[in-house]
């Protein structure tokens, strides 16, 4: 079925605005990158400039698959989702492009990045691994969510 199908049961896409809002209040995703067979994914946390722009932290080894396919990728794409039940859930799907982002430029993002989440696991692995920083500019975004019961669940005061 088609999202426009599905409204009928409570699905409903997200403004330009909502999806800024979602994409302010969350820190994981996946980014989807584009590779011969099929595309490679990875989970990322981030950090969002609020506006066209999400930030990633990479820690990369000596022969780094990220940082290849990044480097090499003419478009991408990033999912980022929360659930809360099956019938409480907002997804929004971004197109764009990745660049990494120069060493000289690192302290002008440290607000965004600052806010960042990232498993403790990776504080530690930061000594002894690379650390790069890419922006994912957003060219493209579509967002859908569905907040309570389908209409067919939902009880005659709960409809009004």
């Amino acid at each position: 079925m088609s999202v426009d199908e599905l409204q009928e049961y409570g699905l409903e896409k997200m403004s330009d605005t909502e999806i800024r809002n979602f994409l302010s209040s969350q820190k994981t995703g996946v980014l989807g990158l584009p590779e011969e067979d099929a595309p490679y994914l990875l989970p990322l946390t981030f950090g969002y400039d609020g506006e066209t722009r999400l930030y990633f932290t990479f820690l990369l080894g000596s022969s780094s698959r990220k940082r290849a396919l990044s480097e090499a990728a003419d478009a991408a794409s990033f999912l980022v989702f929360k659930v809360d039940t099956m019938y409480n859930w907002e997804s929004a799907l971004l197109r764009g492009s990745i660049t990494a982002v120069p060493e000289s430029e690192w302290d002008s993002l440290e607000e965004v990045l600052s806010e960042t989440w990232r498993p403790e696991l990776f504080d530690t692995a930061t000594l002894s691994g690379e650390v790069s920083v890419y922006e994912f500019s957003i060219d493209e975004q579509t967002g859908i969510k569905h907040q309570g019961l389908p209409p067919a669940l939902r009880t005659t005061d709960e409809s009004q």
